[in-house]
């Protein structure tokens, strides 16, 4: 009997690993070079390999959404960390249930990590968290991998390897804690062998772990996301088209257009005829020649800023910038002083001695000359232009390091082809509209634009640091503010301290001002909790909303529902910061909901579930939602929600050991993910089981992601059939 026992706890375990073998990914480690010196900055490939039809979230996106993966170095004296992990070539998409950009890897994916050798015995040894998902059931799987890496090289080298031990030792884990507490922050490592690739494969050679040369199948830079840039590129022409609109740089088109056609060369009028054609024509293909040099000198003058910004801001600061509080606030100030200009407050100039030392430059001969005049037009046109130039370089320092010089090189490549084009085709200056009026209204317009955009930035810092101080509501009613106040204005209501008198209203401005009211009223549902899909990405995301009608009638509708409140108790476990959608009652706690269950005598529905399970998501937006599921999850069964990622450390009384890897599991995302595969020989969420008062399975096997609504509520009452005939019998 004992053995029979202990050969059934075996199998179970058995299961639990070849399900986690299965369908978590496979690593392999490896150096470059293989061979180095104490003193040498060596790099370490993690090669990630998921499983057919899965794909593996990547280290380069914001949290909040999916599980970010992550890499814990045990710091040692035998090396130091140098700068911070690369992601290379994953791909992008947009998550619509998370509201926000996602990194993968689908097929193959690497990591790396620069370390510097500090001792002959390298040793280099860590955990990977990370989560695999699947395009096929729809459910995901949180992994880990434990890496234990020496296999490099030393050469003997003659400079002293040690000065003192113990300083040494407490300097490098100090350098090691430091890079990760600022680039890889961890918490306890989740399930290991109930959710990693199998032990022989992570623990073979723990000592001098051999790894496949895989490095032929990567590349050695890091892929720019081509789609994102091109986007950002277009996004940057239109801007230097926008900037071309402002009172500073319109009216100066025909006066450097004329001043190109002019040539070097009076026309000699003694002359004859015949002479005087080539005269014209010579000064004519030189007019072309230097408007073309003065297109390509702007193309270059802004190019170089561009280039100034990818050199000072590379990729170690780009890897923290997003969602550090101190370049978002910076950033946050400085759109608010763009567009305060805009509107007229007061401008942006450059020192006028600067500016005339330029412009000095430009009065000389020849084609050098040329390109003081770009430079001068620069210099003049920065009250306008440098709120639009700078925007394009703020945001685009949070990409890519490539972005600022695309972006740069687009903006001014609309900046330069107009003075091109009309230096090739002069008679068509003559269709160009007067100037006026309507240069200003372009400037505030977009005055308004970088007030809307500097919350952008301060909800970044806000959501990440988690201030509160910038909700999803509170959001809202800024940007109502903002275009409704633009809407305002273009429609004549307010006027600003440049504005000349408006007689009558263009056709132009009343189409900008009729969307710029339909926008403002399409933000305002937004205030009583409407999911405003268009602005998905852009203002912070619904959880954070302090108000919400739906939320609000869902619970005033279910309080009111005498069976769905008998007995509930007014507080549960876990209740302070763990919520359920639509006004649900439930536990977050197995204990606390199976004994309420008994109380009440209903079955349990018990719901494995992640915060960064995007389908776990899905299913209470799309299956929970619909009637006919949430009255039976209201009316008909207790709820128990255990989170399986679930940070938050309990108390030493309520830690557990594992059976499995015989570690101890401090967090209640460990202890829910251990009793998950334990209890039920799975790992992956969501997963829904309905069980009776004593825990025993009413539906076997239990529904994972199941995105048919009419097969999930036949699976809800099916278990509710199944209780019901068991009270039945029982009586």
């Amino acid at each position: 009997m004992k053995l029979r026992f202990f050969l059934a706890f075996l199998g179970l375990f058995a299961n639990i690993q070849l399900f986690a073998q299965g369908n978590c990914a496979t690593w392999q480690v490896e150096a470059s070079p293989k061979e180095a010196k104490i003193g040498d900055v060596v790099t370490i490939s993690f090669f990630v390999t998921p499983k057919p039809d899965w794909y593996v979230y990547s280290s380069d996106f914001e949290e909040g959404g999916p599980q970010v993966t992550k890499f814990k170095f045990e710091p040692n004296s035998s090396y130091a960390l140098v700068g911070n992990l690369e992601a290379i070539n994953s791909e992008k998409k947009y998550d619509n249930v998370f509201e926000m950009e996602v990194r993968f890897f689908k097929k193959k994916g690497e990591f790396r990590q620069k370390v510097k050798i500090l001792k002959k015995d390298f040793k280099l040894a860590g955990t990977i968290e990370y989560q695999t998902c699947s395009d096929k059931t729809g459910q995901c799987i949180p992994c880990e991998y434990d890496f234990n890496f020496s296999n490099l090289t030393i050469k003997a080298e003659n400079t002293p390897e040690k000065k003192n031990d113990k300083d040494t030792q407490v300097q490098n884990n100090k350098i090691n804690q430091e890079n990760l507490s600022k680039n890889q922050p961890l918490t306890d490592s989740t399930e290991k062998n109930i959710v990693q690739t199998s032990s022989t494969e992570n623990q073979a050679s723990k000592s001098n772990l051999k790894t496949e040369n895989t490095t032929s199948t990567y590349k050695k830079t890091q892929k720019q996301d081509t789609g994102s840039i091109w986007l950002f590129a277009l996004g940057a022409f239109l801007a230097g088209f926008l900037a071309l609109l402002t009172p500073c740089v319109y009216p100066m088109i025909p006066m450097t257009v004329s001043i190109f056609m002019k040539g070097d060369k009076p026309i000699n009028l003694q002359a004859d005829f015949a002479e005087q054609q080539a005269q014209m024509k010579a000064n004519r293909r030189k007019g072309i020649i230097k408007a073309l040099i003065y297109g390509f000198s702007i193309i270059i003058i802004y190019g170089i800023l561009g280039l100034l910004t990818s050199l000072a801001f590379g990729i170690e600061f780009n890897n923290d910038f997003s969602t550090h509080w101190i370049p978002n606030l910076i950033f946050f100030a400085i759109f608010i002083i763009f567009g305060m200009s805009f509107l007229g407050m007061f401008e942006i100039i450059l020192p006028s001695s600067f500016v005339n030392k330029i412009d000095r430059k430009a009065d000389g001969g020849g084609y050098g000359a040329v390109f003081f005049m770009a430079f001068t037009l620069v210099l003049v046109s920065f009250s306008c232009t440098a709120p639009i130039a700078g925007s394009i370089i703020l945001l685009s320092v949070q990409g890519e390091v490539i972005k600022p010089l695309v972006g740069m090189v687009a903006y001014s490549l609309a900046f330069a082809i107009p003075f091109t084009f009309f230096a090739l085709f002069p008679t068509a200056m003559k269709s160009l509209p007067k100037s006026g009026g309507w240069l200003n209204t372009v400037k505030v317009f977009l005055g308004f634009l970088e007030l809307a955009l500097a919350f952008k930035f301060l909800s970044t810092a806000d959501l990440a640091h988690h201030w509160g101080i910038l909700n999803r509501d509170v959001f809202l009613a800024i940007w109502i503010a903002i275009f409704g106040a633009l809407a305002l204005y273009l429609f004549g209501f307010i006027q600003l301290p440049h504005d000349s008198k408006i007689e009558r209203l263009s056709v132009p401005r009343t189409l900008v001002a009729i969307l710029a009211s339909a926008f403002t009223i399409y933000m305002l549902p937004g205030l009583w909790g409407a999911n405003l899909k268009l602005l998905s990405g852009i203002i912070p995301p619904e959880t954070t909303q302090d108000f919400s009608l739906d939320t609000q009638i869902e619970k005033i509708s279910y309080n009111t529902d005498a069976s769905a409140t008998d007995d509930f108790p007014k507080s549960v476990k876990y209740g302070d910061f763990l919520h359920l959608p639509y006004g649900l009652k439930g536990f977050f706690d197995y204990k606390e909901g199976m004994a309420y269950a008994k109380k009440v005598n209903k079955p349990v529905f018990l719901d494995f579930t992640g915060h960064g399970c995007a389908n776990c998501r899905k299913m209470e937006e799309y299956v929970w939602v619909k009637p006919e599921i949430l009255s039976m999850l209201k009316n008909d069964y207790v709820i128990i929600s255990l989170y399986t990622d679930d940070k938050t450390e309990l108390p030493e009384s309520e830690w557990i050991i594992s059976k499995v890897d015989g570690k101890v599991k401090k967090t209640i995302g460990k202890i829910n993910l251990h009793f998950e595969a334990e209890r039920f020989d799975n790992i992956a969420q969501p997963y829904y089981c309905l069980l009776d008062t004593e825990g025993n399975l009413l539906v076997n096997p239990p529904k994972g992601y199941e995105p048919d609504v009419k097969e999930f509520e036949k699976y809800l009452k099916t278990g509710l059939e199944v209780f019901k005939s068991k009270k039945k019998a029982s009586l």
